[in-house]
């Protein structure tokens, strides 16, 4: 590993260590995927840095990086160019287990990256048996291997690309809750249309009838414009149980952070980002321990 690789790991354990703070316990493996049919909503940003936050409150985290993008992995500082990832469990049978990595700076934190391969998997698995439920299939018995160990994972997050293709619809037959990034832009609400029809007609009905939009964050809100308060007034209508109302301020720290492979949380600890995403987690982990099922509500 080489000296830049070497300081970042170090400035991660020194964020991690600032903002450790216990957090309550899921009664069981909570399965998130973060899904927006509208890209560019900050899906990726959050989904690591909610993982990162829960992380440092003590709680086994996982995220599975399904975005061929695979900025997940940059975020996270994980390696995805010459080992295994999520193409050869997809479409290869390969265990998780396998392909999993540690999060370096993070005890609590593991990825399972988006391998290079991972753009060609829809299109290999287009005429399996059963190609929508392959990730179900291997989390639940990745899951179940690690709670046989004593060492049961509590929050699983799955990062989708920007569409409604075979990948989202894996992630969303293998999650329990939906959490759903809105952008403070107009266009972002019509993505949420558009994916809980997505869910209404293909997802519940035929492969995953629990399935529930549990979670709502509002992202890159800037306080000072008028749209940004109205699309954060309409997300609190039409989503008053589900919402998470802490917006997450547009901010540069939050967006360089990937850059030098560190979420905010640990690249900025005191930036007014990393102070939202760890409100936003802390609430996560509350509802968690024992009234999420009151919350969650169908789309």
């Amino acid at each position: 590993m080489d000296d830049s690789r070497e300081t970042v790991k170090a400035q991660k354990v020194i964020g991690v260590r600032r903002l450790k703070e216990p957090m309550p316990t899921p009664l069981k493996t909570r399965i998130f995927t973060i899904a927006n049919q509208k890209g560019g909503v900050g899906k990726t940003t959050t989904t690591v840095n909610i993982a990162a936050a829960l992380a440092m409150g003590g709680l086994r985290t996982l995220v599975i990086d399904l975005d061929p993008q695979g900025n997940a992995c940059t975020a996270l500082g994980v390696d995805r160019e010459e080992l295994d990832g999520m193409f050869q469990v997809l479409v290869n049978d390969q265990p998780i287990s396998s392909i999993v990595q540690k999060v370096a700076g993070f005890p609590h934190l593991e990825c399972a990256p988006a391998d290079i391969e991972l753009r060609g998997a829809e299109m290999s698995m287009a005429n399996f048996i059963s190609a929508q439920t392959r990730l179900k299939l291997a989390l639940d018995l990745f899951l179940s291997e690690r709670e046989a160990r004593g060492e049961r994972i509590d929050y699983v997050f799955i990062d989708c690309p920007p569409s409604l293709g075979l990948l989202t619809i894996n992630a969303l037959a293998a999650a329990d809750e939906i959490l759903i990034p809105i952008q403070c832009e107009y266009y972002s609400i019509e993505g949420v249309k558009l994916l809980s029809e997505t869910v209404d007609q293909i997802v519940r009905t035929q492969l995953n009838k629990d399935l529930v939009v549990s979670t709502v964050v509002l992202t890159m809100f800037d306080s000072r414009t008028r749209l940004a308060n109205d699309v954060a007034n309409l997300a609190r209508a039409t989503f008053p149980q589900q919402l998470i109302d802490i917006p997450v301020p547009r901010a540069v720290r939050v967006s360089e952070a990937p850059a030098f492979m560190q979420t905010v949380m640990t690249w900025d600890a005191s930036s007014p980002g990393a102070i939202a995403y760890m409100g936003i987690a802390r609430e996560i982990a509350r509802r968690g321990s024992g009234i999420q099922h009151e919350n969650g509500v169908s789309a």
